[in-house]
């Protein structure tokens, strides 16, 4: 309150940076699947951001997608809608979150159980599936339940059936991914 009486208005403000290279999703649905080396630069940006996000600011996204993911003016990615993020530690301190939200197709498996489940975890689980996107063109599995097939395989410690279907509707066939990233997409998911 003012000295004469009167309330004093508050005002806050959001300044977000525009991001002219629009969304990841739009780039790869435009310009088909990344080369591996050009899916690498911008998964370790993602890993890089997602660091800071874990170890500095102590937060968990929670809904990493292609879509959340921008480009600004010079092609770098911005990590962006932070609107289901949680602390890392978790609201009670105990490491767990227990939430059920985010965009079902990059949800860890943990989350559709309803289990309690660690948001480090759950950011690296999406974004395998943002890596898998990025060099094959489209989602490893539709939901990380075991009743999706391909899901059903990571699960089952199967891979090699996974990356066996996902190779047949390719021209490169089983080489459209190098043995060094299918490895890391296993260890990830």
């Amino acid at each position: 309150m003012r000295a004469d009486g009167s309330l004093k208005k508050k005002c806050e403000y959001i300044v977000l940076e525009i991001a002219k290279g629009g969304e990841l999703f739009d780039y790869i649905a435009n310009s088909g699947e990344l080369k591996e080396d050009e899916a690498r630069f911008y998964f370790r940006q993602l890993m890089l951001g997602l660091d800071f996000c874990h170890n500095k600011a102590g937060i968990a996204h929670r809904d990493l997608k292609p879509e959340n993911l921008l480009l600004d003016e010079t092609y770098d990615l911005k990590i962006a809608d932070f609107g289901f993020a949680a602390p890392v530690e978790g609201r009670d301190g105990q490491g767990y979150l227990y939430t059920k939200l985010g965009t079902q197709n990059y949800m860890a498996p943990e989350i559709h159980l309803r289990q309690p489940y660690i948001g480090r975890e759950v950011d690296l689980f999406a974004s395998a599936i943002i890596l898998f996107i990025m060099v094959a063109g489209h989602p490893p599995f539709t939901t990380a339940e075991q009743g999706d097939p391909f899901y059903k395989c990571i699960a089952n410690n199967r891979s090699d059936i996974f990356w066996r279907t996902h190779a047949k509707n390719k021209p490169a066939g089983a080489n459209f991914m190098s043995p060094e990233l299918k490895d890391l997409i296993n260890c990830m998911l």
